[in-house]
């Protein structure tokens, strides 16, 4: 037996006109051509479908099956129809995000309020699981977009730059170093930095000044929260090196210093670092993506001046 969509459709149209003649109005077509068309199904599922002999036409045995599968079958096709003239139009659609810097949740969270008000049909995730492994999951339609600042050549993603920010350096107003006005890479030779526990190549503070000069600190403690490293940090336990944006609420408190990185060696100008969201080439024109992009810098904006 083969039956198309056209069948469960013939078969309801029927049912709800209860005959031929009207339903055939109801579809468009003409009544010789939707008999044609009901006895070409009769004969697919070899036997009949109706009781021709009531007045209003009425369903057999046969038929009330067909019709059940009709009723639950096409509300389906009906919706899945929509959703793709949604995601043509660009209204809805999946963002599963995958975070390589822990400290951007402070900046995120705010944008993804803001961005389910305005596309309350996109389906929004964050897959912290992927966060460095992120790339290949984004060229595998695992995630829709990556916040990272290290962006990589490769084929199929753009990297959005979102904005800029400068790693500066945190500790206590007890530590020593509280009396220097710009922080060098020696200066965490006696130090304990507190870092989040992500590698090496993933933190400012290594990539862009220890590492270069060839400097470990004493000891580095990872510590999953940026509350809780500000926390130690204030207690003496350790200084770290965070975003500018992170530290706006520290700034004022007499507990804590905050100072500047001096330039990497070779350099002479202060660290300065580039977030971006990387998306797939083909998604990068999706209008709630480039809304999301928007939002994300505008809500930078907010927390640098604040």
């Amino acid at each position: 037996m083969y039956l198309e969509l056209r069948h469960l459709r013939t078969i309801r149209a029927i049912h709800q006109a209860g005959g031929l003649a009207r339903a055939a109005d109801l579809m468009n077509m003409t009544q010789s051509a939707l008999s044609h068309q009901v006895a070409g199904l009769e004969a697919q599922v070899g036997m009949e479908l109706f009781v021709r002999r009531s007045k209003p036409m009425t369903l057999s045995a046969a038929g009330i099956r067909m019709l059940r599968a009709a009723e639950r079958i096409l509300p389906e096709i009906t919706a899945l129809e929509e959703e793709f003239r949604a995601l043509q139009a660009g209204k809805t659609g999946r963002l599963h995000i995958a975070i390589q810097c822990h400290a951007c949740f402070d900046w995120l969270f705010p944008v993804l309020e803001l961005f389910r008000h305005a596309w309350p049909e996109v389906d929004v995730d964050i897959r912290a699981g992927l966060a460095f492994d992120s790339f290949p999951a984004l060229l595998r339609e695992e995630v829709d977009l990556v916040i990272s600042s290290n962006p990589e050549p490769l084929p199929g993603i753009t990297f959005n730059p979102l904005f800029d920010y400068h790693p500066m350096f945190i500790a206590s107003a007890q530590n020593p170093l509280a009396e220097k006005s710009l922080i060098e890479a020696e200066d965490f030779r006696d130090q304990t930095l507190i870092t989040y526990p992500v590698p090496r190549d993933k933190l400012d503070v290594f990539t862009e000044l220890l590492t270069p000069a060839k400097i470990e600190p004493r000891a580095q403690r990872p510590v999953e929260l940026t509350a809780v490293i500000l926390m130690l940090v204030g207690s003496n336990r350790g200084v770290a090196v965070l975003p500018d944006w992170v530290l706006r609420d520290v700034k004022s408190n007499a507990d804590y210093v905050t100072r500047a990185l001096a330039p990497p060696p070779g350099k002479t100008d202060a660290i300065t670092k580039r977030l971006f969201a990387a998306t797939r080439e083909e998604d990068a024109s999706k209008p709630y993506i480039g809304h999301f992009l928007r939002l994300g810098r505008s809500e930078a904006v907010k927390l640098q001046r604040s």
